[in-house]
């Protein structure tokens, strides 16, 4: 291989590769679209958005890739059945399942929080996942690869952070991906997750009831790692990571992307030690 070939397969690290990815019209699931067909992936999007949903996939082939569109409510199991059925017969393969869709209820002390607010919170970040999961994982197996993404938070690991029903999603979709890694990892497939810290998202702003420079100012103020504010793209080129052949025998893992946020609690070293 030359070294110009080498640099090329470098740069498009998803050459040939057939991506479908929930919540693919907005935030984390645009930006990883889009990123995802700039390495050559052949991109399927997958939400209840059409109109935005269809325009991610006309900026995305204006741009020369390829990308379409499919209504799927990740609720529904014969919508996400659907959505891999076409992946699979349109480019006779799925290399790449993203479960991303999710959505957060507004923020109640949880004395407060209705059951139906609950059962929607479960049904769409931990049910969709599963039936993502399910039916993108004997898509996969049946040709004996590919890589399952699913998209967990910081309130995998911390409790607090936001409304009690939503953690509890998000620690049940670090237990879904590693229980699907051991059962497809037989297969040949892959499950991981992602656990970003909080984006100043319109999902995670209308939550909190405030605007995104608020969001932004917090997570500033109180990150470990100083530097810009996290942004979609840097889920999405962690997503990036997990999807190619560069992580092929990572399985079962949790990619936290917090900037240390979740390794420490430095309430009493900023009391023992203010100057610090």
């Amino acid at each position: 291989m030359t070294t110009s070939s080498v640099l090329f397969s470098l740069a498009r690290r998803l050459e040939g590769k057939v991506a479908l990815i929930t919540g693919g019209a907005s935030g984390i699931g645009e930006s990883t679209a889009k990123l995802f067909a700039r390495h050559g992936a052949k991109v399927v999007v997958a939400d209840i958005q059409n109109e935005k949903g269809q325009q991610v996939c006309r900026e995305i082939v204006d741009q020369g890739g390829v990308a379409s569109f499919i209504h799927c409510n990740v609720t529904v199991e014969d919508d996400v059945q659907a959505a891999v059925e076409t992946a699979v017969k349109s480019n006779s393969r799925l290399d790449i399942m993203f479960n991303n869709a999710g959505i957060v209820i507004p923020f109640k002390p949880i004395t407060e929080i209705g059951k139906s607010d609950a059962e929607r919170q479960l049904a769409v970040n931990v049910i969709g996942v599963l039936m993502g999961i399910k039916h993108a994982g004997r898509a996969m197996a049946a040709t004996g690869s590919g890589s399952i993404i699913n998209t967990a938070s910081v309130g995998s690991i911390s409790g607090g952070l936001t409304v009690s029903p939503y953690t509890a999603s998000k620690h049940a979709v670090v237990g879904l991906t590693k229980d699907a890694a051991v059962d497809l990892g037989r297969h040949g497939v892959r499950v991981n997750c992602i656990s970003p810290h909080l984006l100043a998202s319109p999902l995670s702003c209308d939550s909190l009831g405030v605007d995104a420079k608020v969001v932004e100012n917090a997570v500033e103020k109180s990150s470990v790692l100083k530097v810009s504010p996290l942004k979609a793209e840097d889920i999405s080129h962690a997503a990036l990571y997990l999807a190619s052949d560069e992580s092929r025998y990572v399985n079962g893992h949790n990619l936290v992307v917090d900037g240390g946020y979740t390794i420490t609690n430095p309430s009493l070293g900023e009391l023992l030690y203010p100057s610090g």
